[in-house]
């Protein structure tokens, strides 16, 4: 039987501020869910959060972008808003784009990762969650995963790695998408893929087999909302051990805090900090940008965790340099490389700005 896992986020409220997700909304969503299981929609479930997002992980038979299990997920986010709206979180809701659902969620806000997939004797999955970041986050982790040996020994060593895997990119300004090989079109697909905010890494099949190995979401929140709403706070989807990286060739990647686009008003540059659940509270200049690895191993779909990969203490010094990293980029204060630069905060604040000054600019002599 053919499993399919879906994980859909979205920020319905924040407490306090940006930083943290009230326990009540986890309640809800835990309710809901359950009562779906017990219906026989889902086969298993679990809630959690990231910082300020509401996590729905969620193990069903009925296959990627299904209107039940969309719509499920919509109507906890919608209960979860309304009780967002009598604590009077901040930003209640602002993920939900639409008022009235059409299908699925896709486009109406809440962020989406999906696969399907036959099961395997021994089927580890990992799930990471990040906050106060942009879809384009996931590019590198998952280029190091999947293309880079130094990251991966197994595609030098495993026979079953060694054909390498193709990579399924999404021009989300565009709406197009293009699939590169690894190893041998690595380089062709680095020009796109190293500018993140445009161009995002949407799934990760193994050669030859075409096996799903790894889908996150690409949805991004300004080019649907036509304006800032938030960040995206992606997810992703990774498998891990057999024909795909090993679970420690899987989180090696967060081991360096790389820039990211978000923190502050979505308009920073700041180093992703992998962190344990407990510490996905970002709170300083509503960072830095943070990230979660929940770990579970799947049973006839049935969810076997989690494991809470980063609350582990090889990763202290990866937190540590974050914290530095984050010094050194906070004394730049509100110029570039810390802000972002002009075109990249075209759904800021910052068109109104323009807006106001245009008639005061006078041409050179």
């Amino acid at each position: 039987m053919k499993i399919t896992l879906s994980v859909i986020k979205a920020d319905i409220g924040g407490y306090v501020g940006h930083s943290d997700s009230h326990p009540r909304l986890l309640e809800k969503a835990n309710e809901m869910l359950g009562e779906a299981k017990s219906k026989g929609l889902l086969i298993d479930y679990h809630v959690t959060k990231c910082g300020d997002d509401l996590q729905l992980i969620m193990t069903h038979k009925y296959g990627v972008e299904n209107s039940d299990i969309h719509k499920l997920a919509w109507d906890v986010f919608l209960a979860g808003t309304k009780i967002a709206k009598e604590l009077q979180l901040h930003g209640a809701g602002q993920d939900l784009l639409s008022d009235a659902f059409s299908g699925n969620v896709k486009g109406m806000g809440p962020g989406v990762a999906e696969m399907e997939f036959e099961e395997r004797k021994a089927e580890p999955i990992i799930i990471f969650m990040a906050d106060k970041t942009s879809s384009g986050a996931w590019n590198m982790p998952l280029y190091k995963m999947f293309a880079d040996p130094f990251n991966t020994i197994g595609l030098v060593i495993a026979s079953n790695m060694h054909q390498g895997f193709s990579f399924e990119v999404h021009d989300v300004k565009d709406h197009k998408k293009i699939t590169f090989n690894s190893p041998e079109e690595i380089y062709d697909m680095l020009v796109l893929i190293g500018a993140p905010s445009r161009y995002c890494i949407k799934a990760v099949y193994h050669r030859p087999s075409g096996d799903i190995a790894a889908v996150s979401s690409t949805q991004r929140l300004s080019l649907m909302a036509g304006r800032y709403v938030g960040k995206d706070d992606p997810v992703c989807i990774i498998r891990a051990q057999g024909s795909f990286p090993a679970v420690g060739e899987v989180v090696e990647p967060f081991s360096l805090p790389f820039l990211v686009v978000g923190w502050m008003r979505g308009s920073h540059n700041g180093p992703l900090m992998p962190v344990g659940l407990c510490d996905s509270t970002p709170t300083r200049f509503d960072g830095p940008p943070r990230v979660i690895a929940m770990g579970f191993q799947l049973a006839q779909g049935k969810l076997v965790g989690p494991r809470d990969m980063f609350a582990d203490i090889s990763f202290d010094l990866a937190r540590q340099k974050a914290n530095e990293i984050a010094d050194f980029m906070r004394r730049h204060g509100p110029f570039e490389p810390h802000r972002l630069p002009l075109e990249e905060m075209e759904y800021t604040t910052m068109p109104e700005v323009m807006d106001k000054l245009k008639g005061r600019f006078t041409k050179l002599e």
